[in-house]
């Protein structure tokens, strides 16, 4: 699961479904570490199930445990910034 890390997803469960977030850790095989970053997409840093994401196909190069700052550098470089700000989009299932 650590090939996750730096992945893009939507939540799909929670106050913040329909939000974009980046996956920036892994706890257990069923719990990961996301953040938004909150600034960008108002999904802050968490524990979720990984049964609550649904992941996309992009996936920014971020070190584990990256900051909030770190991983908002990363989606504007990888020009990801606005895709991030739009709620609510199907995503795919690898």
């Amino acid at each position: 699961m650590k090939d996750l890390i730096g992945r893009v997803c939507v939540k799909l469960a929670g106050r913040d479904a329909g939000g974009k977030c980046v996956v920036v850790g892994v706890v257990d095989k069923n719990m990961v570490l996301v953040t938004g970053p909150k600034k960008l997409t108002g999904v802050r840093r968490r524990r979720v199930n990984a049964s609550h994401l649904s992941f996309t196909p992009h996936k920014i190069d971020i070190r584990e445990e990256a900051s909030d700052d770190e991983v908002l550098k990363a989606l504007v470089e990888a020009g990801l910034e606005e895709y991030m700000r739009r709620r609510g989009e199907a995503a795919w299932t690898p």
